[in-house]
């Protein structure tokens, strides 16, 4: 393995470690009072002071050359998607079944892109891609009789949330992919409209539905969700980098940061013992689900 290969595995496993763990704070975080969307306007605007930061470092007064308008509503409409209502759907999937499970359930996306690209454009169903369908059908299944994630006991309904979630970050990736082909700007500069779009929702919805209300949380809730923000920076900057190498290929750095869920069980089992069970079913589960998930995205 050259040394850029291995530069592209190390770049790659950061965000699958980052993102294993993020949901660790999200958990305390929401088992220390916080609200699912306090907790996604605080993650968001973590986020956004570090990619507006970096797009003024890095680009100046030449950032956004060349966006339409149009492409600029292709990544308006993904924030509002996966940002606002994505990471809502998150937080109370987290709350409701445990980080573990939760995370475990995120790595459904790629059967929402599948099904979202054979009905929406007629994208034929390879017999590799079937077969990672059933076997993600299969962690599914096995995760809803593993008995494992949040201590206070979970429905199958609630398994819905983290699914929505899924569902969601699918959609808007299909969107994010279309913009990304028809315009020139790069993908940090595509990502800070994304969340932006993304808060100017989330905020919009908060004052609907309870103004400050919302945001009259514990104070140690703020410190987590700040912490699983900047995890989540850490995490797609790293991820841009892998990408942007030029041994970074889709399909070295897709199977990598897929490994998330596995990191998530383990920092699930050393520092949530207190709030969630991990089980063999639990286990069982996110190895099938995550191998389905590789095979549809190869």
């Amino acid at each position: 393995m050259t040394a850029t290969s291995l530069e592209v595995v190390a770049l790659a496993l950061v965000p699958a470690i980052l993102w294993g763990l993020a949901p660790i704070f999200d958990k305390r975080g929401m088992a220390s009072g916080g609200g699912s969307i306090q907790a996604a306007l605080v993650v968001v605007v973590v986020q956004l002071l570090w990619y507006w930061l970096a797009i003024a470092v890095l680009y100046g007064e030449s950032a956004f050359a060349g966006l339409t308008l149009e492409i600029l509503a292709v990544f308006a409409f993904a924030g509002v998607i996966g940002t606002a209502l994505g990471r809502i759907a998150i937080f109370v999937g987290v709350d409701r079944v445990g980080a573990s499970l939760n995370s475990t359930i995120l790595s459904t996306r790629p059967l929402f892109a599948t099904l979202i690209a054979l009905v929406a454009l007629g994208e034929p169903l390879g017999p590799v891609t079937g077969a990672g369908i059933v076997i993600l059908v299969a962690g599914l299944s096995t995760l809803t009789v593993s008995r494992g994630g949040d201590l206070g006991g979970w429905t199958p309904r609630d398994l819905l949330w983290p699914i929505l979630a899924a569902a969601t970050f699918a959609v808007a990736n299909v969107a994010r992919r279309y913009g990304m082909l028809e315009t020139p700007i790069s993908a940090l500069e595509a990502v800070a409209i994304n969340e932006t779009a993304g808060l100017v929702a989330l905020v919009a919805y908060a004052l609907a539905v309870g103004g400050r209300d919302v945001l009259e949380r514990p104070r140690a809730s703020y410190r987590y969700f700040a912490v699983s923000g900047l995890l989540t920076t850490v995490a797609m900057l790293s991820l841009m980098a892998a990408l942007g190498l030029e041994a970074g290929r889709i399909a070295v750095v897709d199977p990598l940061v897929a490994t998330a869920p596995f990191f998530t069980l383990v920092f699930a089992a050393v520092l949530l013992r207190d709030l969630e069970r991990v089980t063999k079913g639990v286990v069982a589960g996110a190895v099938l689900v995550v191998v389905g998930a590789v095979l549809i995205t190869i």
